[in-house]
């Protein structure tokens, strides 16, 4: 009897060894029920990928274990789109399937573990990860070089609920369906040289577009780069539009040469700017100088969405004027308007989805919702937009609201605060939503006003902000978000 409880008090002390790492969970993807007994070796979803041939690390090596094929996650066009990030799957609401069952903690990817186990050593420290789509329905008969990079959340994977944004210009899938995979590296001082790629099938909804994705290219380190004695970021640099995903320290295919200690990462400093990546289609760009250490020339855009402005990474540390000189020596690019193309027919869960007059559509099952996070608006219909105000409360809701009368400045308080309203007038609301959303009567629209959250993250600088208006702007656009959040995005001084 003693020997038989020493084995199984060992038993439990290997598993939770081997608890850590991460990945995206949702029954949609390749090897979701693979275990660590599947294998000869560990290759759980969550188990990192080093070193290995390109049968063991392409698509985690699980083409043998495929999804359901009516097991597809949709993602709405122009919206956000929550997913679940986890140790183990039981930390997900899909714990159902997993061998230790339901250990889920509100919003914590790894319950009951420190956040050494997903490789970081504080919300500082996170370097982000992306979504990737291939406009194939086969994932046998997609490669690497397939893959464009439309979304990126750059404090991934702090969170079990992880919010991704669509760009609003994503054309339909072929044949409804379209393969997509989640990628994450992380930081170079928590652990190895490792990557993670998770594949899953999903599906464009909502799509207003039939402009192509453009062909990725493979992106290149341009950003602020202080730990290499980079100050500044080298926008001529840049690869600017589609982009492919990192392939790093693999035995073969990779498509990153970077050493141990300068890993690449879903930051500015590879042009991966928070947010949906509105850059990556056929029409995106006039034209688009080589990239180089010496290049002065920017890349000239020609078709935007509303609030679009040119991808430069780290655009605060650069001068105030940077951005506007290089626009006004540019001819205007079109605008986007979705209104002109119609929308193919809703699926009956889309529907649901704009019946409720969301904007997020998730990577969780219908009986759950995330922690108590919510976005929402109010408005008078006799009154124009004079200001926007965001509150943040122990419940963390987070508010954008459209006020009578203008405030003549933002309301700051100290880090104790819990309960801490930030006001802008009327010429810094221009910095929250785009000067043409302003006028627009879609503003007073609750059905369409969610939308004007998600085009935040490019308005960045657009007036040339005090940093706390802009830092405020660049957030917003990921909707809700936690305490923790905002203290890592450099907010926590006027909340």
């Amino acid at each position: 009897m003693l020997s038989s409880i020493v084995l199984t008090l060992l038993h439990l002390c290997l598993v939770q060894s081997v608890a850590g790492h991460a990945s995206i969970w949702h029954p949609s993807m390749l090897g979701f029920n693979v275990s660590g007994e599947t294998f000869p070796y560990d290759n759980r979803p969550v188990s990192p990928l080093s070193d290995m041939t390109f049968d063991q690390w392409w698509f985690h090596g699980h083409l043998a274990f495929p999804p359901h094929p009516e097991d597809v996650f949709e993602l709405p066009a122009g919206t956000n789109v929550t997913t679940q990030i986890g140790c183990n799957k039981g930390a997900t609401d899909f714990f159902a399937s997993s061998d230790g069952g339901d250990i889920r903690n509100g919003n914590d990817p790894c319950p009951g573990s420190p956040t050494s186990e997903y490789h970081t050593t504080g919300i500082d420290d996170v370097k982000g990860c992306a979504l990737a789509i291939a406009y194939k329905d086969d994932f046998n008969a997609t490669q690497p070089e397939d893959f464009t990079v439309f979304s990126v959340n750059q404090t991934c994977v702090w969170s079990r609920f992880t919010e991704f944004s669509v760009p609003a210009r994503m054309p339909p899938c072929p044949n409804g369906k379209c393969i997509c995979a989640w990628f994450w590296i992380h930081s170079q001082d928590s652990g190895g040289e490792q990557n993670y790629m998770n594949g899953f099938q999903c599906n464009i909804t909502n799509s207003v577009s039939e402009v192509p994705l453009a062909k990725p290219e493979v992106p290149r380190r341009c950003g602020a780069d202080p730990d290499f004695g980079k100050q500044l970021p080298a926008p001529g640099n840049c690869t600017y539009g589609a982009k492919q995903p990192f392939y790093w320290f693999q035995a073969e295919r990779n498509n990153m040469n970077e050493g141990t200690y300068a890993p690449p990462f879903y930051q500015d400093l590879y042009g991966f700017l928070d947010g949906p990546q509105d850059d990556i289609f056929q029409d995106s760009y006039e034209n688009i100088p080589q990239p180089g250490d010496n290049q002065t020339a920017l890349p000239v855009l020609k078709t935007v969405v509303p609030g679009q402005r040119l991808a430069v990474p780290d655009l605060h540390l650069l001068p105030s004027n940077f951005l506007a000189s290089a626009e006004a020596a540019a001819p205007s690019p079109t605008m986007f308007a979705a209104s002109s193309v119609s929308a193919p027919p809703m699926t009956s869960s889309s529907a649901q989805s704009t019946a409720a007059a969301s904007s997020t559509a998730s990577f969780m099952s219908s009986s759950s919702a995330p922690p108590s996070t919510t976005t929402s608006a109010a408005s008078s219909p006799t009154s124009a937009l004079s200001a926007a105000t965001v509150t943040v409360t122990n419940v963390v809701t987070v508010v954008v609201a459209i006020q009578p009368e203008p405030t003549a400045a933002p309301i700051e308080s100290g880090s104790n605060s819990t309960n801490t309203v930030v006001e802008f007038s009327l010429p810094g609301a221009g910095n929250i939503l785009a000067v043409n959303d302003i006028a627009n009567p879609d503003t007073l629209n609750p059905a369409t006003r969610p939308k004007l959250c998600t085009r935040a993250p490019n308005l960045l600088a657009a007036q040339n902000a005090p940093p706390t208006k802009r830092s405020l702007a660049e957030r917003l656009g990921m909707g809700t978000y936690t305490k923790r959040d905002i203290r890592s995005r450099s907010l926590w001084s006027f909340w």
